[in-house]
Order: C-alpha cells, then sequence, then structure tokens
C-alpha cells in the first residue's frame, strides 16, 4: 500500500536524511513512501503537480499536522490532506501533543479571555473553537489523528489495514 506523507518536514536541513528514515520505518509496517521528494521538480507549478499526482497513486495520506509558524499545522499540509480526502482516500495524521486547539492558541499566540462568552477568544477578540479537539474540527473530524510521532502513527495503521474496516472518514483518537 502508497501512503503519501504530508507535512513541513520538506523544509527541514536535513531533509534527505529524514525522507530516506521515514521510507525506511514506512517500509516495516510493509508500506511505501511516496514523499514530496519524489520528483524532482524545482518550479512552483510543476512542484504542485507532482506533489498532487504521488497522492493520486497513493491509496492513504499521512500528515506531520504539529504546529508549523505559529498554532496551526502548515497550509499546503492541509490543503494535501483535503486533497487526499475529497478523491476518498484514507487520511491520517499525527500531532505530538495531545493539547486541545484552545489550549495551544493561548500558549501560542496569547491569553484567553472568556467575559462572560460562553466561547473564549484570543488576544485579537477572535473567537477560539473549543471542542477540545487538538485541531480544527474540520480536520478532527475528518482525519484519523494520532498523538505521537509518524512511527506511531504508521504503527496505528498497521492493525486497522488487515482488518475489515467499513468505516470511511475518519475522527479524532486520542492515542497518548
Amino acid at each position: 500500500m502508497k501512503i503519501y506523507l504530508a507535512g513541513p518536514d520538506v523544509f527541514r536541513p536535513d531533509v534527505e536524511a529524514w525522507a530516506n528514515s521515514a521510507r525506511e520505518l514506512c517500509r516495516q509496517y510493509g508500506f511505501e513512501a511516496l514523499t514530496p521528494l519524489d520528483h524532482c521538480e524545482t518550479e512552483p507549478r510543476q512542484i504542485c503537480e507532482g506533489n498532487l499526482e504521488l497522492i493520486r497513486k497513493a491509496q492513504m495520506v499521512v500528515a506531520n499536522l504539529n504546529p508549523f509558524r505559529g498554532a496551526e499545522p502548515d497550509s499546503g499540509t492541509v490543503f494535501e490532506l483535503g486533497y487526499g480526502f475529497a478523491l476518498g482516500k484514507k487520511v491520517w495524521g499525527y500531532v505530538a501533543s495531545g493539547e486541545s486547539l484552545l489550549e495551544r492558541v493561548s500558549r501560542l499566540v496569547g491569553q484567553t479571555v472568556v467575559d462572560g462568552e460562553p466561547h473564549p477568544t484570543d488576544a485579537q477578540g477572535l473567537l477560539i473553537e473549543n471542542f477540545g479537539l487538538p485541531l480544527n474540527l474540520m480536520l478532527a473530524m475528518s482525519t484519523q489523528i494520532i498523538t505521537g510521532d509518524l512511527a506511531a502513527c504508521v504503527a496505528a495503521i498497521r492493525p486497522r489495514r488487515v482488518t475489515t474496516d467499513a468505516g470511511g472518514g475518519g475522527g479524532y483518537r486520542n492515542s497518548g
């Protein structure tokens, strides 16, 4: 089974070593990892098209959904998950911490203020989702989310792959 690995890991200074390690990890669980490094494109349009083609070839998208340059996951990664979901692919993601979106925004962006309102707001006065989920509800309800790293996510996928799973989407699952 081919899985597309999405995430901001492609921006790491040790990206080749990361990709080789991720491929080997996936291979140990019987998966073939596809990464954005698997095509040699260097122009924006071709990079985009190359990544979309890899997602189409994969049966599943697995994404690093840890905060990237802020309180939320990388926007390109979120797009890739959505694209995979729209194509009917299984979508999985992982986060290092099980903290809720509310806790993370409070910690990274600013102190929340309740002001007697049922929904807390951030330092800019904008409402923060308060469902106890680790990510925005659209990600948390459509993606099988694992608390841990890529290894924990791939390990969690493996048992589901060999059992009958008539379900489609996903949904938040705290594994930690």
